[in-house]
């Protein structure tokens, strides 16, 4: 580290009051930071190291607000699931495992740690580069399409219920196209979007160029990350892809659903004509998932 770093450890590590933590690895990581790991790395100003880092945030005895990086990844793991649990745990990491000290926070948090000033960024004579901010979610863009996709999967019954399988338009020509190949598959696929109203033209193709670049994924891997696979009831897994202007949310024995950056606060449903299940399942095989 260099002489302001070390300074910036210093003044973040005396008395910090952790407020919240949260894991940067290739299988999770904040999404609403970017569409891969390696973005969400870089809106840190952090290498993409293939352990990844748990991330602390806290507040300083003057109030003002620090994430530390740590490389103890197995630590902030154990103290994010003692909380789930509803267990205390005292989050204090090493500080030789300490890779970072940055100013200001990368999420934004509704709490504030007691007795100290209200949150505020750090004295700018102890950093020596703009403090953290959330990024902007005023308005649909690429962190509101994927903190959406979030939603999505956390809420995968509730969507879910909303669908009804008949809404799905041409599921028997789309079988029947699937004998002409992949791109007639992918079209199908694409045509058994559920009804969008006004909007079910670009619904369609917008699915359509999801499913395509979607496809290439399987081919030609993309940046780690932008494939990630979780637990799902059963034999099921819920699957993760965003890319360009797109993320999707599927359950691989299920349909999937898709949020595009031009079609703003829409979710569209895709129905499992022929060619989803396979895609689903290859994507699967090369998602990274949680150790």
């Amino acid at each position: 580290m260099s002489g302001t770093d070390e300074e910036a450890v210093t003044a973040a590590e005396d008395a910090l009051y952790v407020l919240t933590a949260v894991l940067l690895t290739p299988a999770q990581f904040p999404s609403v930071l970017g569409d891969d790991y390696p973005e969400a790395c870089a809106a840190l100003g952090l290498a993409p190291l293939a352990e990844g880092y748990g991330l602390v945030l806290g507040q300083d005895g003057e109030g003002a607000r620090w994430t530390i990086a740590t490389d103890d990844v197995s630590l902030v793991a154990v103290a994010i699931a003692s909380w789930d649990c509803g267990m205390e745990y005292d989050l204090s990491p090493a500080e030789h495992t300490v890779v970072a000290a940055l100013p200001g926070w990368p999420l934004a948090l509704a709490v504030a740690a007691p007795g100290v000033p209200a949150p505020h960024d750090p004295d700018a004579e102890l950093v020596d580069r703009a403090p953290l901010a959330p990024p902007d979610t005023s308005g649909w863009g690429p962190a509101q399409r994927r903190m959406g996709a979030d939603e999505v999967a956390l809420q995968w019954a509730l969507w879910r219920e909303q669908i009804d399988d008949s809404a799905f338009a041409a599921t028997g020509a789309a079988s029947a196209q699937a004998e002409a190949g992949t791109e007639a598959a992918a079209d199908a696929d694409a045509a058994t979007t559920a009804d969008a109203g006004q909007e079910s033209g670009g619904a369609r193709d917008g699915v359509r160029r999801v499913l395509a670049e979607a496809r290439a994924y399987v081919d030609t891997p993309p940046p780690l990350g932008r494939v990630r696979s979780s637990f799902a009831p059963g034999d099921a897994r819920t699957l993760r892809a965003d890319g360009p202007g797109w993320s999707l949310v599927a359950r691989t024995d299920d349909i999937a659903f898709v949020l595009l950056d031009d079609m703003p606060g829409e979710v569209v449903p895709v129905g499992r004509g022929p060619e989803l299940p396979g895609l689903l399942q290859a994507l699967d095989r090369m998602a990274v998932r949680p150790s």
